[in-house]
């Protein structure tokens, strides 16, 4: 029989699956004998069981029963006892991080008569009306789905009322009379009274735990960061301690090292006199850990030792939840944390040096998609600027837009193609669809631990927070600082490394980092003089990409059809061209020319002058970019269009010709007008995309492909002769017959013989062919016969695979089925690896069944996504070809690919 309940001393860190992340490490610190509350972890399957058939199982309650009355035995104490009451929290906590995005409830077991026993036991009445006044609160919004404005209105009131700023002013009899209010707030929102029973109280919010793993803000949440929908979430249950007991008692979050950063030391924030949630939500501006040494010496200390020896165990930063309870430290939670892009290079760098970890290990610390993060632009210190204010810099980067107070406004100017800065006074779970939209987050409350703080490092997006001198009016939609004051869409730039704010937009240039990539680790290093953090930064990224070198087995290759694409990517490590598009080699002033050849009689004159027109000017062009590629190889594909975008639009020259006709025009001109509009009404289609494209094109146009390969070979003979090493490859687009390689392969051979044989250049050029529909992938044996190297090409694969044309559906249905789950992520932008996938491992197989060890790549966009990049490792592909800017990230995933799948 399924179990699904463990106690805290039953798990372990490796059991995320089943405990989720904050269950399977309370476990852990169990184990380790750090001093966490007694409690019990609900199990994913739980949540999966709930979701799948709406209701709790049966089996769960009796085994709540059985673990709460274990605990109950260890403490000695009841839940929700009249005269000693255990108190417990309910928090959620899935398989990876998912910070505010679910839901909390604290002080579960309290209600109108242990409170009264709390305040005895406690002899804090104080501390104990302000427990249940949370509880209701919390309670309220999250499990009776009340909304949670009319409790904090409420509070504002009360404390206007009173005249005092700070929750911690109100009296014992002031929250008595809160309780009252916020219950009644409960009856009028449901029709029903805030239940009193500690075990209803309980199951409820385990129940509201399981329901959130649903909420808008969770899935929203989840497609972003790529976690899986049918994962659930696990539920803890742990024994209350107090942080708001008095100035003895308090509440934080600790990192063990500086997660925005990365630099070492004592980072983190806490309260006096308070519980988490007053520290993560921004409630209140907290105190820097370093301020607990002169407040509580012991406990400190006591603290710095377990943060020692966590980072020890996990070998990795960490964030911390721990409270002080009446002078005892205990500890809530721990995980490997959150951190910014430069933090993660920077801390994997530190460990390797610290020898906690292997350079194999810190591969796995650090990703591509972070390093893209360190490729932004970053704000140019010799712009002027107009500095509006100094906080805290949460997470790093540099981020402009117009201000927008909330979420509706952060969509609709985002959309509207506007860059969008999210100001608020805190934030909240509900704001995420508005961060997600914005380019960076301000808001005037809340420190480095804040929700602001953690989410926005998480997303990679520009953090400014506490910034106290803002005065946001949520009401009037104005942002004042000072004197001045902004309304909503007035533009104004964040400084998430400095945490300053500006007004208007500050001028940005290249980071450090991506001075470093495109130009060596001294012009790196220079870039960031002057800033000893940033040439830390700049030196760890070229440790950890050129260890990635070392390890990794597939090449990195580049998508580059110009001599600029192609110096970029040589730049950033590129070791070939993998494919070299040639159709905009036909572009501009050659148009005309291939107009000519495309709708000229077959073996005219006219076709046979305007190809050879061509061969010289392609010509140049494969000059200009085998000189650049010496020594290395570039995959050239023949010409690849639908064949409307060689030819006038349809429609224009139907109106043209039809305009001539009623005004009775006549002429040479005209004439050449009615030639052209019935060639191309012969040659119009109505799926292009699916009609006379490339292999199909190159037959029916007998000497198309020829004069580009001619022009191709002509180059590299050219170059040889010169003393050059130009390594061309002649690839063939869109073969889905065996029969169509080999026509196009003998008119090659036989370019190449004539061209060796005129010049006396010895030349070897393979010829090789695009997979990019199934066919070609389940008879990929039979290419292999004809081909000397296969290229998949992904882009078209997944159109044919899937049956969509990328340039209709994306902007249609893509959003509905990303919300139904059809699937987590475009497959455009990271491979589909059950269908898709499977047709590319089935080439793979195939080819080499019939060719072992033949060289293949793919030259697709997913060439640069990284997890594309570890399927493509793992299926033993030779090489991945992808856009300049991509190669660093190639360069790295293919490195940690190599590891993680265990090659190295």
């Amino acid at each position: 029989m399924t179990k699904f309940v463990y106690n805290f001393h039953e798990g372990d860190k490796d059991m995320k699956d089943l405990l989720g992340g904050k269950g399977a490490n309370l476990a852990e610190m169990t184990k380790l004998g750090l001093p966490v509350p007694p409690g019990f972890t609900i199990t994913t399957d739980a949540c999966r069981s709930y979701l799948n058939h709406g209701q709790v199982p049966d089996e769960l309650h009796t085994e709540v029963t059985q673990a709460l009355r274990d605990v109950e035995d260890t403490l000695g104490r009841q839940l929700g006892d009249a005269e000693d009451p255990l108190l417990v929290s309910v928090r959620s906590g899935a398989k990876f991080s998912m910070p505010g995005m679910m839901e909390t409830v604290l002080n579960i077991g309290l209600n109108d008569k242990s409170v009264l026993g709390l305040a005895k036991v406690s002899g804090d009445e104080r501390f104990a009306w302000d427990s249940y006044r949370r509880l209701i609160q919390m309670f309220g919004k999250t499990v009776l789905d009340v909304d949670g404005d009319r409790f904090s209105d409420a509070l504002e009131d009360l404390k206007a009322e009173r005249k005092v700023s700070a929750d911690v002013d109100l009296t014992a009899e002031d929250l008595k009379g809160l309780v009252e209010t916020f219950k009644q707030i409960v009856l009028d929102a449901t029709g029903e009274a805030f239940p009193q029973d500690p075990r209803t109280q309980m199951d409820m919010a385990i129940e509201a735990v399981f329901r959130s793993w649903n909420t808008e803000r969770a899935h929203i949440y989840r497609r972003r960061e790529r976690i899986p929908h049918d994962l659930g979430t696990a539920v803890n249950i742990c024994t209350m301690v107090f942080g708001n007991m008095g100035e003895t008692s308090g509440t934080g979050v600790c990192f063990t090292r500086d997660p925005s950063s990365g630099d070492a030391g004592v980072y983190g924030d806490y309260l006096m006199n308070a519980q988490g949630e007053d520290v993560v939500a921004g409630i209140r501006n907290t105190l820097p850990l370093a301020a607990l040494k002169e407040h509580n010496r012991p406990v400190y200390d006591e603290l710095r030792g377990i943060m020692r020896k966590l980072e020890t165990h996990y070998k990795d930063l960490c964030d911390i939840e721990f409270t002080i309870e009446r002078g005892k430290l205990w500890m809530l939670q721990t995980r490997v944390g959150k951190r910014t892009a430069g933090a993660a290079f920077r801390v994997a760098s530190q460990l390797i040096d610290e020898k906690l970890i292997t350079p194999n290990e810190a591969l796995e610390r650090v990703t591509g998609a972070q390093l893209t993060q360190l490729m932004f632009p970053q704000f140019d210190v010799e712009a002027s600027r107009n500095l509006l204010t100094r906080a805290m810099a949460a997470s790093p980067g540099a981020a402009v837009g117009q201000i927008a107070f909330d979420n509706a406004a952060a969509i609709k100017m985002a959309n509207a193609g506007n860059p969008v800065i999210l100001v608020r006074r805190e934030t909240n779970p509900e704001d995420l669809p508005g961060m997600v939209a914005a380019e960076g987050v301000l808001t005037a409350r809340g420190g480095k631990t804040s929700h602001a703080a953690v989410v926005a490092r998480g997303m990679g997006k520009t953090c400014v927070c506490g910034a106290e001198e803002l005065d946001v009016d949520l009401k009037a939609r104005t942002l004042r600082v000072g004197d001045k004051v902004f309304g909503e869409g007035h533009v104004i730039s964040i400084d998430g490394t400095t945490g300053e704010v500006f007004d208007g937009k500050v001028a940005v240039v290249d980071s450090p980092v991506t001075t470093y990539l495109s130009h060596g680790l001294e012009a790196g290093l220079a870039a960031a003089e002057g800033d000893e953090d940033m040439q830390d930064l700049v030196r760890s990224v070229d440790r950890l990409l050129t260890h990635a070198d070392s390890v990794r087995r597939l090449e990195v290759r580049t998508n580059a059809d110009t001599p600029e694409d192609t110096e970029r990517a040589l730049g950033y490590g590129a070791q070939g061209i993998g494919l070299c598009r040639t159709e905009h080699m036909f572009l501009g002033e050659r148009r005309a020319l291939i107009e000519r050849v495309i709708l000229a009689e077959e073996a005219s004159q006219e076709r046979s002058d305007a190809m050879d027109a061509l061969v010289p000017l392609q010509k140049g062009d494969f000059l200009q970019m085998l000189k650049l590629m010496d020594g290395k190889p570039m995959t050239v594909r023949l010409i690849d269009p639908p064949l409307h975008e060689f030819l006038p639009d349809l429609t224009d020259l139907e109106v043209k010709v039809a305009v001539a006709d009623a005004l009775h025009k006549s002429g040479e001109e005209v004439e050449a007008d009615k030639r052209m509009l019935s060639a191309v009404r012969k040659m119009h289609e109505a799926n292009p995309m699916l009609g006379l494209r490339g292999v199909r094109l190159g037959l029916y146009l007998p000497g198309l492909f020829a004069l580009q390969m001619r022009a191709l070979v002509e180059a590299a003979a050219d170059l040889k002769a010169e003393g050059g090493n130009p390594l061309p490859e002649i690839m063939v687009p869109l073969v889905g017959s065996i029969r169509e390689l080999q026509l196009i392969r003998e008119e090659g051979e036989a370019i190449i013989a004539e061209v060796s044989e005129r010049t006396g250049v010895e030349l070897d050029i393979p010829i090789g062919c695009m997979v990019e529909l199934p066919r070609a992938a389940l008879t990929a044996e039979d290419l292999a016969l004809e081909a000397d190297f296969f290229s998949f090409g992904t882009n078209d694969l997944t159109q044919t695979t899937w049956g969509f044309s990328r340039d209709d559906v994306e902007g249609t249905f893509f959003g509905l089925y990303t919300e139904e789950g059809v699937f987590g992520v475009s497959p455009f932008e990271s491979i589909d690896v059950h269908g898709v996938g499977r047709l590319v491992k089935l080439g793979v197989k195939k080819g080499r069944s019939a060719k072992p060890g033949m060289k293949m790549g793919i030259c697709g966009e997913h060439g640069g996504d990284p997890d594309s990049i570890h399927f493509f490792d793992r299926i033993g592909l030779n090489y991945v070809s992808c856009s300049p800017f991509r190669v660093p990230v190639a360069r790295l995933e293919a490195g940690r690919a190599a590891v993680m799948n265990g090659e190295r």
